[in-house]
């Protein structure tokens, strides 16, 4: 049996075979404002690489064990988890940020072509990567938050090769998948991009299913989703519970509440996915902040407050981080950045907003991330 487990987990056996506190990386969803997310990251990048006393060769993927991801998020994610630096994933949005979205004429069908976008995930992640952790590729745990439009149903993909659906003998198994058509998916939000349609089972038709965006899931946080993925039996990790046993943290592309009523049916189409991004993070941020232990977060709201528990005796089943940033006009303000444009810098798809997306990422590093956070996982 050992030999067997083994075999699936391939060069990761030893690091995922034994039982130690396991540490999750969760990513929100947001367009071209994951730049914020890589910002806050860079940081934390930096940060560990000196408290861990690593040198220049230092990874997220040695610290981290699991890395999820939305959308945006699932790009950053992914990339993390076969061992790009977060300079390399900077420089992937800086440079190919307008080829992301790339304007097409049949503008009624969706705002952008998807070529482009699958192009240079195949270039980035390898056209060959499939999600099987045993191909060389990965150095750590992934998952992809996917909507399936066929069932209607959220559909989180990973590469744990002890879960149901990642079984070989399966001909549906999740890791023949290719990462660049995975993330793909991950990424088609409605009315910007078109569907991505997937094929399981070649010789099964019923096994072919459309994805659209995985920020139109309750998921567009996964941090939730993840602690489950790692603790519920029906996974088969295991994981262990506990504030000294399991650390999630966990980053946002910033947010902002949506001032006014809807417009017109474009403008209707534009604000609706801010609008789901918004409302679905918050709700995971409460589900985690109820169940762990928050160290650091926003105040959620006036009633709720910030959820940080003032007693230590209680236990919860996890260390929980959450990094984010207020885009309003009084959260830049606080900032120093009151001079940047609130209603520019939360759009999802103006690459032209690259460098004030840099900056605000940079400052809120500055402000929020400290290991201090981390407690017994520093």
């Amino acid at each position: 049996m050992e030999n067997a487990k083994s075999s699936l987990w391939g060069t990761l056996a030893d690091r995922y075979e034994n039982k130690q506190p396991r540490k999750i990386l969760s990513l929100d969803g947001g367009g071209i404002r994951g730049v914020i997310t890589l910002e806050i990251l860079s940081k934390l990048e930096k940060d560990l690489k000196s408290r861990l006393k690593n040198g220049d060769d230092f990874r997220l993927s040695d610290y981290f064990d699991y890395f999820g991801g939305t959308s945006t998020g699932a790009i950053i994610a992914a990339g993390l988890s076969i061992g790009m630096s977060v300079d390399e994933l900077l420089d992937f949005y800086t440079k190919k940020g307008k080829a992301m979205f790339d304007h097409r004429l049949e503008i009624w069908k969706s705002f952008y072509e998807s070529g482009p976008l699958l192009t240079m995930f195949k270039s980035t992640f390898g056209a060959e990567t499939d999600m099987d952790i045993a191909n060389g590729k990965f150095k750590a745990l992934l998952t992809v938050v996917t909507m399936n439009r066929s069932t209607d149903s959220p559909w989180p993909i990973s590469n744990n090769p002890l879960a149901k659906y990642n079984n070989k003998e399966r001909p549906d198994n999740n890791q023949k998948i290719k990462l660049h058509q995975l993330i793909r998916a991950s990424t088609a939000a409605p009315a910007y991009f078109p569907p991505e349609t997937l094929q399981w089972d070649p010789n099964d038709t019923s096994k072919t299913f459309v994805f659209v965006d995985g920020g139109v899931t309750p998921y567009n946080n996964p941090a939730f989703l993840l602690y489950r993925m790692v603790t519920l039996p029906a996974y088969h990790l295991n994981w262990e519970k506990g504030e000294d046993k399991l650390l999630i943290v966990s980053i946002g592309t910033g947010s902002a509440t949506s001032a006014g009523v809807y417009g017109n049916i474009g403008k209707t189409l534009k604000q609706l996915p801010e609008n789901l991004l918004y409302t679905m993070q918050v709700d995971q941020d409460i589900n985690c902040r109820t169940v762990g232990r928050c160290t650091f977060g926003a105040p959620i709201d006036r009633e709720l407050g910030d959820m940080i528990p003032k007693e230590k005796e209680t236990h919860r089943d996890f260390l929980y981080v959450r990094y984010n940033v207020d885009l309003s006009k009084n959260g830049l303000k606080d900032l120093g950045l009151e001079h940047l444009d609130s209603d520019k810098v939360r759009k999802m798809d103006k690459p032209k907003n690259i460098k004030d997306l840099q900056l605000i990422g940079a400052k809120t590093a500055i402000s929020q991330v400290n290991l201090e956070h981390f407690g017994a996982f520093v």
